[in-house]
């Protein structure tokens, strides 16, 4: 039975990594005038409400997003995209990764969402249905082997799982190497946890084997709560687009500024 809901951990720091590397890499390939594909394998809801009762009663999001926002330079991509979802939306709104993707999409581009969890899929096509995405009610490891190679073959491919099913550890690398052979040209991005029980670390052990030229960036962060078990936040990345280091350096020095307490727009150039 799925019980994970997006909703208490939306605009959280492992947020804030996950979508601004997303929105950097969807900037980088739109300015190509060639078609891509998006695909998303555990999509949620799409648009968040950070002053609803789910947000409020973690308050990841006020470590988060509020407090990283302002540190991003006004022309990033996903500031941008934060930006323009709250005039939209409200001064709360937030915008999952299906959003992020969706605002950065062209005519012509093709988006692929699923989500399993009955009351987020509703809530995903409610949010993303007027936006053209092929949205599917399904498991989504089983929705990324189903659709590759997709068309356009061009593409990006978010894997990021709630980690709810411990199998998910076992069967992510399996899946990403199944899903490389048939689409070797498509970036793989996966979001994993920084964990105190270590989880990750096997999985990232295999992955790294799997893809010695892969990509990877972990930060830390406080626990957001007592007993609260991430530490951190990680993305590994297959097929990595060109200057992504670059991006992530900044990204990590607006982490530290963040941490610090430094003044906004002064860690990323």
């Amino acid at each position: 039975m799925l019980s994970y809901q997006h909703a208490y951990h939306a605009g959280n720091l492992a947020d804030v990594q996950k979508h601004a590397l997303l929105a950097w890499m969807l900037d980088y390939l739109t300015q190509k005038d060639k078609p891509l594909s998006y695909i998303e394998t555990h999509a949620g809801r799409g648009l968040y409400d950070l002053a609803g009762e789910a947000a409020l009663k973690t308050g990841e999001a006020a470590a988060g997003v509020a407090l990283a926002l302002p540190h991003f330079p006004p022309a990033h991509p996903w500031r941008q995209i934060v930006e323009a979802t709250r005039a939209r939306h409200g001064a709360t709104a937030y915008p999952g990764s299906p959003l992020v993707a969706a605002m950065s999409l062209r005519e012509g581009d093709v988006m692929h969402l699923a989500e399993l969890h009955p009351q987020e899929h509703a809530a995903l096509v409610a949010n993303l249905g007027d936006w053209g995405a092929h949205i599917q009610k399904r498991d989504g490891l089983e929705l990324a082997l189903a659709v590759t190679p997709p068309t356009p073959r061009r593409g990006l491919m978010l894997i990021d799982p709630a980690y709810e099913v411990k199998d998910d550890y076992d069967s992510i690398p399996r899946v990403m190497a199944q899903v490389a052979r048939k689409w070797n040209v498509g970036i793989l991005a996966l979001w994993y946890p920084l964990l105190t029980s270590g989880a990750h670390g096997p999985m990232l052990k295999t992955l790294s084997a799997q893809f010695p030229d892969a990509f990877r960036q972990e930060l830390r962060f406080p626990p957001a709560r007592d007993g609260h078990r991430m530490t951190g936040t990680g993305m590994f990345i297959v097929n990595p687009p060109w200057g992504i280091a670059d991006e992530a350096r900044r990204l990590a020095a607006l982490f530290a500024a963040v941490a610090a307490g430094g003044t906004p727009g002064g860690a990323a150039p």
